[in-house]
């Protein structure tokens, strides 16, 4: 025991010793000043205002390609950076954004929408990944695609339920249809 005590007692003595220098020595004044303004500003959140948050395509043709452009503007004191864009879908393509915008500066994203539909209403989410406080904002696109003419006719069924219809009479093979919101078109083989 006691040469347990004697060994920490050692040890204890070399930590405090070789702590001589003074710690506040070692900091430089100039990152001091860097830090102080990094906090000051921490709380300043780049604010993003859009000059439409939904675009209403109307009614479309099935399998016409059509696009917007969405605006927005840098409402806040800091950098706003938009670092990715993505849709909910294939058929939606968000692109050519402006990464950077400097406050009191606007920026934009293309957005591409290839409708197909059996004539209903289609709704599209876009999620903008941002520095904002939220850190993620939404506009949304909405189409009526029209019904493609060429389309076979299909028995009525209950919506939200996945039909198989044979391809041809001699075929073992088999095509599944979904009729769920947003997948409209689609077929899952």
């Amino acid at each position: 025991m006691k040469k347990v005590i004697l060994g920490l007692s050692a040890l204890c003595m070399v930590a405090f010793t070789s702590c001589k220098d003074d710690a506040t020595s070692k900091i430089k004044s100039e990152n001091v000043a860097v830090a102080a303004e990094r906090d000051a500003n921490a709380g300043d959140f780049p604010v993003i205002a859009f000059d439409k948050t939904e675009h209403d395509f109307g009614t479309i043709e099935n399998g016409t390609p059509v696009e917007t452009v969405f605006n927005y503007t840098n409402t806040g004191e800091s950098m706003l950076v938009v670092s990715n864009i993505k849709s909910t879908c294939g058929c939606t393509v968000p692109s050519n954004w402006t990464k950077e915008v400097a406050p009191g500066q606007t920026g934009e994203f293309t957005v591409k929408f290839n409708g197909k539909g059996n004539g209903n209403k289609v709704s599209k989410s876009i999620t903008m990944t941002t520095n904002t406080e939220k850190g993620s904002e939404v506009v949304k696109i909405t189409a009526f695609v029209e019904k493609d003419p060429n389309a076979p006719a299909k028995p009525a069924q209950k919506a939200g339920s996945a039909s198989i219809t044979p391809v041809s009479s001699n075929s073992n093979s088999v095509v599944k249809t979904s009729t769920q919101p947003g997948h409209e078109g689609h077929n899952h083989n």
